[in-house]
């Protein structure tokens, strides 16, 4: 794509080793490993229930994780912004509303110059003084990724941020975040059920099945890996792969 973040080199922003969660009975996450560099977009792809949200949750130190690790590059913690699949914002304040008070919450000096660089970066600027359950369904998830983005983060954590916005929404989405990996050097980890968007909009893949890794690579690799005698190239190819990596014996 024209005007995509060159992916990085260097040392990881981001390690973890072992990653483990049990519910009950359910192994949601089993002894993950991963991988994130800054500026790096990383696509988490796998069917519901692979393990993508757990993953991302501790990543985002939302839940905790029964064993494993998580290691950041500076010996630190990197400031994360945390995207959920369902908007975490108040419903009953306004957008600017909503973007002081995360501003405010997240220590910002000057919450009022905050709210208004958000406001203009997120183009949300007309509908500052609309109640959050007002928005449309993209403006709302616009506001959602200002809101993680009131911390100034230097990784960015989405579940699915693209799952119910229609083509042209996606496309604004996605614009958004490559200016971010662009200008600021952020490092974006997104799951997603499209083998299509992880392929155009992420460096590499890690393919999730049963709460453990299946695949790590870029899309070529995947095909290469598992795409059959003739795979071809493409998004096409890239999907019959998946498929075939994670349900080898379809009925």
């Amino acid at each position: 794509m024209t005007g995509r973040p060159a992916p990085p080199s260097g040392a990881p922003l981001l390690e973890a080793r072992g990653l483990a969660r049990r519910y009950r009975d359910v192994r949601a996450l089993d002894g993950v490993d991963l991988d994130l560099a800054a500026g790096e977009a990383v696509a988490l792809l796998g069917p519901n229930g692979a393990g993508k949200t757990t993953l991302l949750t501790i990543l985002a130190g939302v839940t905790a994780a029964g064993a494993g690790t998580v290691a950041w590059g500076d010996g630190g913690r990197a400031r994360v912004g945390w995207v959920p699949h369902r908007p975490a914002v108040y419903p009953r304040l306004t957008t600017r509303e909503n973007l002081r008070l995360f501003a405010a919450l997240e220590g910002d000096p000057r919450p009022e110059a905050a709210t208004g660089h958000l406001l203009e970066q997120a183009d949300l600027a007309r509908f500052a003084d609309q109640r959050a359950d007002r928005l449309s369904t993209g403006t709302l998830q616009r506001l959602n990724l200002a809101v993680a983005l009131a911390g100034r983060p230097s990784v960015l954590l989405l579940d699915e941020p693209t799952a119910t916005l229609s083509p042209d929404q996606r496309r604004r989405l996605w614009d958004w975040l490559e200016r971010l990996r662009a200008e600021e050097g952020m490092a974006v980890l997104f799951s997603t059920q499209s083998v299509d968007e992880a392929t155009r909009r992420g460096d590499r893949l890690v393919v999730m099945a049963a709460g453990r890794v299946a695949f790590a690579g870029t899309a070529a690799e995947l095909v290469a890996a598992h795409g059959g005698p003739r795979p071809g190239d493409g998004a096409d190819a890239a999907e019959l792969a998946f498929l075939r990596l994670v349900d080898p014996e379809p009925a």
